[in-house]
């Protein structure tokens, strides 16, 4: 920040931690843009942004456990053991912006629907913004998700894209996150 204000002397950079990953970052980027949309000035949106961040829910399933071996997120054992009984973890992004397994489901359907179970937890959008969808080369399972959340929800704006090279590395191909605005983040 101080180096682009340096560079560019008319410019303002405030700093505010997300405490989100993936299109959990973009889900809080659409609330600021809204809020400079709505009038608010650079120091009113960096407060709201900060006072509202343990809204913007996250949760993540994969396809395959070996990615998260590799990544130093569950044992070979249990990347073994769980791969051979279609175990399939359900992850979030927690209120210290850490990812974290909560929850395992049996079979890939039920992972995605595990997620939607989430959402009807939590979801509670007072801030009025979209929902977001990230997958690792699983635009049918993204679509699925989708499909469920306006089923249940009746919200249309869904916006479904593919994850970074990053978070797809890490979690390998499948994965399927799901951003929204909660009550708040805890489990």
């Amino acid at each position: 920040a101080n180096d682009v204000m340096e560079r560019y002397p008319d410019s303002k950079v405030l700093v505010v931690d997300s405490l989100s990953a993936s299109m959990g970052h973009g889900l809080l980027v659409e609330y600021a843009l809204r809020l400079k949309a709505a009038g608010k000035t650079i120091e009113e949106t960096a407060v709201l942004v900060t006072q509202n961040r343990l809204k913007f829910c996250h949760y993540f399933t994969v396809d395959d456990l070996n990615h998260l071996h590799r990544g130093g997120r569950v044992s070979k054992v249990s990347a073994v053991v769980g791969g051979m009984l279609g175990i399939k973890p359900i992850l979030n992004v927690n209120e210290e912006g850490k990812l974290i397994p909560f929850a395992k489901v049996r079979g890939r359907k039920q992972s995605l629907l595990a997620l939607v179970e989430n959402m009807k937890k939590k979801y509670h959008n007072d801030l009025d913004l979209p929902v977001f969808i990230s997958h690792g080369d699983a635009p049918e399972d993204a679509n699925f998700v989708a499909d469920q959340i306006r089923e249940h929800f009746g919200i249309q704006d869904i916006r479904i894209g593919t994850i970074g090279p990053v978070i797809g590395a890490h979690a390998g191909p499948g994965t399927v996150a799901l951003f929204f605005i909660g009550k708040d983040r805890s489990i």
